[in-house]
């Protein structure tokens, strides 16, 4: 079962990556630069497993790119406090 098939999996999985990436030192900025990145990609290369991410995907898909950076800057706040860590 891949991380994407469940939204609390994923938001856990993100969560992981979030606490790592600040555990190196990448800042706030940095971060927020890369989730932009990865919301772009899964919104235009992936199909969405659940609910939830078919949501984000229409969202992404209406949104200027200053909205996008919104979208992706809410789900690092979404899931700084999940995780296995």
């Amino acid at each position: 079962m891949s991380v994407l098939d469940n939204w609390d999996s994923w938001k856990d999985f993100l969560g992981d990556r979030l606490h790592q990436a600040q555990g190196d030192g990448m800042n706030d900025q940095a971060v927020s630069n890369l989730a932009y990145e990865v919301g772009d990609y899964l919104a235009n290369q992936v199909d969405a497993k659940n609910d939830q991410e078919a949501m984000l995907r229409d969202l992404w898909s209406v949104a200027s790119q200053e909205e996008q950076h919104a979208i992706a800057n809410m789900m690092v706040k979404l899931v700084q406090n999940n995780g296995t860590k």
